[in-house]
């Protein structure tokens, strides 16, 4: 007997939608470097009775702000084939269900970081929140081509957020991986929109390629590598990790130099795509060897030196 299809019930169905409007796979990133700076700020464990609920709340706001980002751009997302697929998009999902669905998240996860870590931590996690919600989403990103520097402001606080939860007070070491996190954006982003172009184009959105074209755009990932490249060596020169990160640190960063120096000389769809793909890739590494370094060179120095 042939198979038969059987449909998803109605609730695991309904589910898959909102689940779908956080952006998962984003929202993963961003507790990750979040929980980075949770691991980077005390030389030992961290407390879990801080940690676990900081990561709760800190997940629940980023997903509020995705489901946020959906609601306000869903006739720019019906546009681009990148996006057409969310259900805010598709008419799945109402405006008023996306719009309670993101205040609830954002106000359980807020009330989670104020109860359970510190009144710091949800100050910034909600200032994060209106910063790419509002600022980036509704005002920067259809008015100006450097709308994903200026909003990249928004996206590089994670590790800021991490530290603040466990500390509860923000100093030079979250900064500098913030400041990681912003100048990694633009190449990131600009290296999607480089392949991604006729989607931007009709979506209206004044994306740099668009507004600028390939070839200038292509300058500027190379020229904002080299400076995040910089900036990836500012834990090791300020002390803050040792030589394990300083060498994980050169090669990313000269591999992420490499394919920008050949997507600005000689530009392909899937050169672009797999430097978009990198990308990704190198800033991961780049925090998962801070944490390697972070506990194990202490012990290669006392061992070895």
């Amino acid at each position: 007997m042939a198979d038969t299809l059987v449909a998803p019930p109605a609730g695991v169905h309904r589910f898959a939608q909102f689940h779908a409007l956080t952006k998962p796979r984003v929202v993963r990133l961003i507790v990750f470097c979040a929980l980075i700076g949770m691991l980077l700020a005390q030389p030992g464990w961290p407390a879990w009775s801080v940690a676990l609920p900081a990561v709760v709340g800190i997940w629940l706001v980023a997903s509020a702000a995705a489901a946020f980002n959906c609601l306000v751009e869903q006739h720019i997302d019906r546009r681009m084939a990148r996006t057409a697929w969310r259900p805010t998009a598709k008419g799945e999902l109402t405006q008023a269900q996306a719009l309670v669905f993101s205040s609830v998240l954002c106000a359980i996860g807020c009330a989670v970081l104020l109860a359970w870590v510190n009144a710091l931590t949800m100050w910034l996690t909600l200032a994060t929140f209106v910063g790419y919600a509002v600022i980036y989403t509704i005002v920067l990103k259809p008015l100006t081509p450097q709308n994903i520097v200026i909003g990249g402001a928004s996206g590089a606080m994670p590790p800021v957020l991490g530290w603040a939860a466990m500390t509860g007070e923000v100093t030079i070491e979250p900064l500098m991986l913030a400041l990681i996190i912003f100048l990694w954006t633009p190449p990131h982003f600009w290296a999607l929109a480089l392949y991604r172009v006729e989607d931007y184009r009709r979506s209206g959105l004044p994306m740099l390629p668009v507004t600028h074209g390939p070839e200038f755009t292509r300058l500027q990932v190379l020229l904002y590598t080299l400076v995040l490249f910089a900036a990836t060596l500012l834990p090791f020169t300020f002390g803050m990790s040792g030589g394990l990160y300083l060498a994980g640190a050169v090669v990313l960063g000269a591999m992420f130099v490499l394919l920008a120096w050949q997507l600005w000389r000689d530009y392909s769809d899937a050169l672009a795509r797999r430097t978009f793909r990198f990308s990704i890739w190198h800033l991961a590494l780049l925090f998962a060897v801070l944490l390697v370094d972070h506990w194990a060179w202490p012990w290669i120095v006392e061992h070895w030196a």
